[in-house]
């Protein structure tokens, strides 16, 4: 379920107290990397075997191995399902360190959706309608209630191709 509140759409991260750009990259991440993060301030315990069949991404900046974020989605039909997405402690609140980490995050499942032929398509669970108003301003997500889940929402191929102009990622996929 995503809980993250999109603070600015940059081609980079930004370092808000100085206004500097980032160039940032994005990869797997390790088992290593993840687990034992709830002790570090993280919200989800990013190790659950609930996330077996997802692919976990790190975004980064270029220079360092900090990870910035996390993402994990998931392959479905015909579609990647952002199951979880959540920036790190020090990207939150009012003290944090960079603006534009969620909306690079939705861009690396759009990635993957694009790389597994679905062309940008993806859908993902939010918390409360006003995350669904949120979502619907910033990426012109659109809600798709289901029995299963109120705050369904989807962002279809061609908002998929508008945020990803957006965005100057690297990475690698490696889908599992």
């Amino acid at each position: 379920m995503i809980d993250v509140l999109i603070d600015k759409l940059t081609p980079c991260l930004e370092e808000i107290s100085t206004g500097k750009i980032f160039q940032t990259t994005f990869s797997v991440a390790d088992n290593s990397e993840i687990i034992g993060l709830q002790d570090k301030g993280w919200n989800f315990n990013w190790a659950d075997k609930e996330l077996n069949r997802s692919n976990v991404y790190k975004l980064q900046l270029k220079q360092d191995d900090v990870i910035q974020g996390l993402i994990s989605a998931e392959v479905t039909r015909g579609a990647v399902y952002v199951r979880l997405l959540e920036s790190a402690p020090h990207n939150l609140g009012t003290d944090k360190q960079f603006n534009g980490v969620g909306g690079h995050l939705f861009a690396i499942a759009i990635k993957l959706s694009y790389a597994m032929g679905f062309n940008g398509y993806i859908f993902f669970e939010t918390k409360n309608m006003s995350l669904v108003e949120h979502y619907s301003d910033k990426f012109g997500a659109n809600l798709i209630p289901t029995r299963i889940h109120l705050h369904r929402m989807e962002i279809n191929e061609i908002n998929a191709q508008r945020l990803l102009e957006n965005y100057s990622l690297e990475g690698d996929l490696n889908v599992r």
